[in-house]
Order: structure tokens, then C-alpha cells, then sequence
């Protein structure tokens, strides 16, 4: 048996938009999921979009139980920012009423709310001023983080600013699959750039009003792996790091933005504008715990022939396709679990031990209906292995001193996914968006279970 430390927190994550459904209901305004969806809904798999996805606003009663009956004691979700605050500055009092139902019923059932305030959906009022490119968003995230915090701060004791800070630059402003589908480098930097200045803003909001509780964010640490020792590879693996994940790990938890990293992008004439005192707010803004997302790690190589400067982040380093990995061949990802453990010794090591906890981990995979069997239950025993091997590398960090005190899976049930809809499924439960949302139980849930009333794992039992 692997032992996990004593009040461990074992649960699973999710999001408003990819849970509620609602999109429009009850005050709630748009964003740019639901505009980018009236504009061409055919980039969104089988046309599914944001009014379609598992409508907990509707079933958050029945989530919560299902939730107790898997003994979770910890569940991470978000709140809609154009839900609570549907033209930025109103409140909303549907919206209130509804999440202090949602984080009563689960404190009421000893189950943990972590709650995060940005979850990659920018009101479509605030996209229409410019969105992260605009300052002016820093200003009014940290209004947003201050209401939040009023309201239900005495149902949160955890909170965490953004989920994956860097993904709307990158995916909003190098690569097309988010809105508004830039392609300019320049541009994402100062994205990631205010985007960093807002979480700092909602850190000054909870520190100054002396809230109760915990403050962190949730970050995407990709480990970056080079094709070889040689120099040139490294060095695209030195350019990878900086951006991808010492661009925020750095500021939030070390309160510094790296010295490397500026010195790239000066280098690239790609430095984003900033405003006096930002750096000493920074310096004051450090969390007190960290979410750690973790998937797949990212190969790099070096480039042949870069553009100079850097026009795209291919420019400065090229992916690597290791010929030997272990792939999910239904979402063609690599599967390498020995980066949790990596990922644990280097917080221990390079960011004094802060406190942090597995915010996401997961498997994706098409058509589960192929695995179901003759009671309907999903036979997910590939998700049942790659959970085991993420936590015995998880636990194999904690014995060595990482401070890691919980594990949650992405996701609790099944859930939208932005551009691709339902067409990958991640959920311990089912759910049939054709049949009124039901939640169906996954074997993964019923094995889960026993990892969570064991606090332990047994290796090779599935």
C-alpha cells in the first residue's frame, strides 16, 4: 500500500463554463464562447457550444451527492464572471444565490470548494474593449475578484485567480483556437503580461481586505524535455521553459519576473508595456499555495533556419516528436507519468517547497460508448492505469519532501471542451447529453472510491 499524508485532498476539477449550461439564463450576459460560437459555429465539433454543456446550474444538487457517494472531500470549480457580474459592475443576485447554494450543499457534505474566478471565458463587454490586451481588464478583474470574495468568502477558504493564465495568449493569440484567433506574438505577450498584473490585482484585493483563507493560482506545468544534450537543443530548451512555464511560475510564486525570460524577449523585440510601480506589486502579490495542471510534457528541439527576430514561438524552439513514447491514441497525447515526480523536485527545490496540490490530471477518450458493458457502465480500466501511475510517481515525490497535499482529476463528469464539444470524454461519470444530462458511474469511479477511502493505492490493483 502507498499511504498519501493524512487529510490528503482527493477530488476532481471542472469549470462554470464547461459545466452550468444556462449560458444565458438568469442574468447571466455573454461571452466569447457564446459570441465566437452565433459567429461560425462549425469550428465547434459536431456544433455543439456553450449553451449545451452538462447543466449543473440545473443539477448541482444531484452532482454534489454523487460527489459524497465517490467519498470526494475536495472539488475545484469557477465561477462565471458574466454570471456574477453580467455587465462588470451589477451583481447579480440569481447568480449569488446559486453559487452560495452550490458551495453550502458541498460544505454540507464535507466536500471542499476551491474555487477559481477565470476559467479562459472573458465577458464579451470587456472582449469588445480589447479583452487582456486592454489594462484596463486588470482593474476590472480585481473589482470581479473583490465581489467574489465578499460574497462567498465565508463558504471558500481556497481560492485560485486563473486556470492556466498563459492558455488564452496562447491559444487567443499565437495558435486559433480560442477568440479571437490572432496570430501575433507581440500581442500574446502582453496578454500573458495583464493577465499577470489582473491576478496581482485580485491577490492585493484578498490580501488587503484581510479575507479569510488561502490565495493561489492554477498553473499548466508542461515539463519541458530537449531531443538531446547538445547545446543548440538545450538552448531551445531554456527558450521553451522561460515561456511556458517560468513566465508566470516565477512572478506568482518567487515575486519576479525572470531575468532570462525578459532578456528573450527584448531580444526579440517582443517586451510588452508596462506601467511604473509593477514591479514592486509583483514582488508583494505572492501566493500562498499553487495548482499544478500536468498532462503531457512538451519535447522541444532546436530550430533549423529561425526567423530573427522571433516571429512565433517556433522561431526560438521545435517540437519533438520522441519516437519511444507511450501515446492515448484517442487524444494523441504522450502519457508520461514520471513528470509528476520531476515536477514535484523542482518545487521543492527552485520555489521553497510552497504548498501545492495536482489541480488537473487526466485521460480524454473518444467513443467510450465502445468500452460500455451490459449494465452500461463504462469499462475505463485505461483510465483507472493512468491515474495509478500519475500517483505512485506523485507519492514517490512526497516521500522525497515535494509538499503536494491533493490529487484532483479532470473532471468529475464528463464536460464540454471548448472547440471540441463532447467529442473527448474525461469524467468518472458519464454524462448522456441525450438523454437530459444523465450521470452515469465510470468503473474509474467506483475504483477511485477505494483510492480515496484507503488514502492509498495499491500497485497493480485495478
Amino acid at each position: 500500500m502507498k499511504k498519501f499524508p493524512k487529510q490528503f485532498l482527493w477530488g476532481a476539477a471542472a469549470s462554470a463554463p464547461q459545466t452550468e449550461g444556462a449560458a444565458l439564463v438568469d442574468g447571466k450576459s455573454a461571452t466569447t464562447w457564446d459570441k465566437w460560437f452565433d459567429m461560425h459555429p462549425e469550428k465547434f465539433a459536431n456544433q455543439i457550444g456553450p449553451r449545451d454543456t452538462s447543466n449543473t446550474y440545473v443539477q448541482y444538487l444531484e452532482d454534489v451527492q454523487l460527489m459524497e457517494d465517490m467519498s470526494l472531500n475536495s472539488y475545484r470549480t469557477s465561477i462565471s464572471w458574466a454570471r456574477l457580474l453580467p455587465d462588470g459592475k451589477t451583481l447579480n443576485q440569481k447568480a449569488v444565490d446559486f453559487y452560495r447554494a452550490y458551495f453550502s450543499e458541498m460544505n454540507k457534505k464535507g466536500i471542499k470548494p476551491i474555487v477559481n474566478l477565470f476559467h479562459f471565458d472573458m465577458p464579451w463587454w470587456l472582449m469588445e474593449k480589447g479583452g487582456w490586451e486592454n489594462r484596463e481588464s486588470i482593474e476590472a478583474f480585481g473589482y470581479y475578484a473583490k465581489v467574489a470574495f465578499e460574497q462567498f468568502g465565508d463558504l471558500v477558504q481556497q481560492w485560485t485567480t486563473f486556470n492556466e493564465p498563459i492558455v488564452p495568449a496562447e491559444c487567443g493569440y499565437l495558435f486559433e483556437f480560442h477568440y479571437p484567433a490572432v496570430v501575433d506574438f507581440k500581442r500574446a505577450v502582453q496578454v500573458g503580461y495583464n493577465t499577470l498584473m489582473a491576478h496581482v490585482k485580485a491577490v492585493e484585493q484578498f490580501k488587503e481586505n484581510k479575507h479569510k483563507g488561502q490565495i493561489g493560482v492554477v498553473l499548466n506545468l508542461t515539463p519541458v524535455l530537449s531531443k538531446s544534450e547538445r547545446f543548440e537543443d538545450m538552448k531551445a530548451k531554456e527558450a521553451a521553459d522561460e515561456l511556458y512555464i517560468k513566465s508566470f511560475l516565477d512572478p506568482v510564486v518567487l515575486g519576479r519576473i525572470s531575468p532570462k525570460l525578459i532578456a528573450l524577449l527584448k531580444d526579440n523585440q517582443l517586451l510588452p508595456l508596462t506601467q511604473e510601480g509593477d514591479k514592486e506589486r509583483i514582488a508583494q502579490a505572492t501566493i500562498d499555495f499553487l495548482g499544478v495542471n500536468y498532462y503531457q510534457p512538451k519535447r522541444v528541439q532546436a530550430v533549423e533556419n529561425p526567423s530573427i527576430p522571433a516571429l512565433m514561438p517556433s522561431d526560438l524552439f521545435a517540437d519533438y516528436d520522441w519516437p519511444d513514447k507511450k501515446i492515448n491514441p484517442y487524444r494523441g497525447w504522450e502519457i508520461y507519468p514520471k513528470a509528476l515526480f520531476d515536477i514535484g523536485m523542482r518545487i521543492k527545490n527552485d520555489y521553497g517547497n510552497i504548498p501545492w496540490y495536482v489541480s488537473e490530471n487526466g485521460m480524454g477518450v473518444a467513443e467510450e460508448e465502445r468500452f460500455m458493458n451490459e449494465e452500461g457502465i463504462i469499462q475505463d480500466d485505461y483510465r483507472i492505469e493512468f491515474v495509478q501511475d500519475h500517483l505512485l510517481e506523485l507519492h514517490k515525490a512526497i516521500e522525497q519532501g515535494s509538499n503536494c497535499f491533493g490529487y484532483h482529476m479532470w473532471t468529475f463528469i464528463d464536460c464540454w471542451s471548448w472547440l471540441n464539444g463532447y467529442r473527448n470524454r474525461y469524467g468518472f461519470y458519464r454524462v448522456d447529453i441525450e438523454d437530459g444530462f444523465k450521470r452515469i458511474p465510470k468503473k474509474s469511479s467506483f475504483w477511485m472510491k477505494e483510492v480515496i477511502r484507503n488514502n492509498a493505492i495499491l500497485k497493480g490493483e485495478n
